[in-house]
């Protein structure tokens, strides 16, 4: 089998990211910038594709490199993650230990304000706990992907018009595609902390586009999801909002979902 990595980047210089990353298999690089243009070079006897493009959100960028990826298994990444050496190893034999996934999450080193999971055993991922995992998390088998049409939204994350849940949205439909995921143990590399490309507080528009990605994760469930998530998170989201107010917000989302 052959790794491949797929790469969302903002404004950057794509000739030494590989090096930056510790890229170790051949990869596609998609460069949000404002040009467009096409590139490649050899980096360790690997490959390194780049795409520079002006259009803007995280969900196309990854789309674009999915749409023109060749490896047997993709594996998504943020221009901020630094691998370990043997990465490709630790994806590869997870696979081959796990036949029946065809997608499977691992490990990264994160900045505890940012840490939304660790896999501190394996375990199958299922509908009532897929939803902590981010984009980078995530390799797949191209094949499955392909034939089960999955893709990222383009309405949420960086760039777009909802702020985030666009890797909870792939793994949604990941599954109501049928298709099986595990957690793995192995950690693969590091998180470069830096500025969120789309969190700026705990305001309004936070909750208000929480509400729209909850219908679309759970549907008649959303409203007891919005209440679980709050209660939840109360310490540390609702010092400047209120309860009530939050979940007005998020019900006003719901709606607007329903609408569109």
């Amino acid at each position: 089998m052959k790794l491949q990595l797929l790469v969302s980047a903002v404004k950057e210089e794509v000739t030494t990211l590989a090096e930056r990353m510790n890229v170790r298999t051949d990869a596609w690089i998609v460069n949000q910038c404002d040009r467009f243009g096409y590139q490649e070079y050899e980096y360790r006897e690997h490959i390194i594709r780049c795409l520079s493009m002006a259009e803007r959100g995280v969900g196309l960028s990854r789309n674009t490199a999915l749409m023109r990826a060749d490896g047997d298994i993709l594996l998504f990444s943020d221009e901020d993650l630094i691998y370990q050496d043997d990465y490709e190893q630790k994806v590869l034999q997870a696979f081959e230990q796990h036949p029946q996934a065809q997608v499977i999450t691992f490990n990264f080193e994160v900045d505890e304000r940012r840490r939304t999971y660790y896999n501190e055993t394996g375990h199958w991922v299922h509908w009532y706990n897929y939803g902590r995992y981010p984009a980078y998390a995530i390799a797949v088998r191209r094949d499955a992907i392909l034939k089960a049409n999955v893709t990222y939204s383009l309405l949420y994350g960086g760039g777009a018009k909802y702020s985030n849940g666009e890797d909870s949205l792939f793994l949604h439909d990941c599954l109501k595609k049928g298709l099986r995921i595990y957690a793995d143990t192995a950690l693969l590399g590091k998180e470069v902390y830096r500025q969120s490309t789309w969190f700026s507080g705990y305001h309004e528009k936070f909750f208000l586009d929480r509400g729209v990605l909850y219908h679309d994760l759970y549907g008649c469930m959303a409203k007891l999801f919005s209440i679980r998530f709050l209660w939840s998170n109360r310490k540390e989201m609702l010092t400047t909002i209120n309860f009530r107010t939050a979940y007005g917000l998020m019900k006003q989302g719901i709606r607007e979902g329903k609408l569109r």
